[in-house]
């Protein structure tokens, strides 16, 4: 099982905060994709962003959060919301202090109920090709793709395209866009690997 922490990407962050949260402000329902979220760290700080810059709109969010999960515990992990102190210390201490608190174990803490609520876990295999809905506003995939062969990653880059109203797709800085999805995605800023759904 990989290790991750809370606010590992933070440029990724910052980039969704500035250029896809002005936008999400005006849609009725939210619904975005974290394909390939372990055990929950990336949706979950993907949540507290978008409560933190939302208001009462975070709301009307819903975080499908996806993995293969071959070890069978990312779903209770996620559900729980517990994680133990050195995934969780290098949140910054006003936003630890507003969504977390002690759990029963010791030096173990749980993400409030908000934001527990606006994440669900899926098990979902990425090569099935089968989006886990229409109509999404994002597409988050980090350190999946790098796994996959190039026409593979083809392949999901499409899905994930085809899964998007309009909308974002973020994925890792090395991950390149390939040559065959150059018509279908923009980037929207240089160097940073955010890009927007081109609608053809």
């Amino acid at each position: 099982m990989a290790f991750t922490y809370f606010f590992r990407d933070m440029q990724t962050l910052e980039m969704i905060r500035d250029y896809v949260i002005p936008e999400l402000r005006s849609r009725r329902y939210i619904h975005i994709w974290d394909a390939g979220c372990a055990m929950g760290p990336e949706p979950y700080s993907l949540a507290i962003v978008l409560r933190e810059n939302m208001g009462m709109i975070f709301r009307n969010v819903k975080i499908h959060a996806t993995d293969i999960d071959n070890s069978n515990l990312f779903g209770d992990i996620i559900k729980d919301g517990i994680y133990p102190k050195e995934m969780v210390q290098r949140i910054p201490k006003p936003i630890f202090d507003n969504y977390f608190s002690p759990a029963d174990e010791p030096d173990h803490f749980q993400i409030s109920d908000e934001i527990r609520r606006s994440v669900d876990f899926t098990r979902h295999n990425l090569l099935d090709m089968k989006p886990i809905r229409s109509g999404l506003n994002l597409v988050l995939c980090k350190n999946v793709l790098l796994h996959f062969t190039e026409a593979e990653r083809v392949e999901v880059m499409q899905m994930f395209y085809d899964s998007l109203d309009g909308g974002y797709f973020a994925t890792e800085q090395t991950q390149k866009l390939p040559a065959e999805l150059q018509g279908h995605f923009e980037p929207v800023v240089a160097n940073a690997q955010l890009y927007r759904k081109i609608n053809n």
